[in-house]
């Protein structure tokens, strides 16, 4: 389960985090993940929502598609740095996939952002 200090839920958070200034993606087959800069310097803890559209499936595939990706993430928060906002995006594929390749295309696409950001951060 994740934490609810870990979650973002202010439709402000998710467009700072998709479309904000200094914001960035990486996408693959299953997922595409988006993640913006907050205030670091106020140890804020890492914030992640999740966004499955009905192209994913019905009600009960978008659901159990956003609890995987959340119990993954949950294992994953370690891995992002504070401050960090983070937006998780199931493509249609993802209904079908795996735990394993939900997690290995999660934590691939996690990696590229956060070294994107922190690139940019320097």
């Amino acid at each position: 389960m994740l934490p609810a200090r870990h979650r973002l839920r202010e439709r402000a958070d998710f467009t700072s985090a998709v479309r904000g200034p200094g914001a960035s993606r990486a996408g693959g087959r299953l997922l595409v993940v988006h993640a913006n800069r907050t205030d670091a310097r106020a140890g804020l803890p890492p914030r992640v929502g999740f966004v499955v559209s009905r192209a994913v499936g019905n009600a009960v595939t978008r659901n159990r598609t956003r609890r995987r990706l959340r119990a993954i993430v949950a294992t994953q928060l370690s891995g992002i740095p504070l401050g960090v906002d983070v937006v998780v995006r199931a493509n249609p594929a993802a209904a079908e996939a795996t735990h394993h390749e939900l997690a290995d295309s999660l934590a691939a696409q996690l990696d590229r952002v956060c070294r994107s950001l922190a690139k940019a951060s320097t």
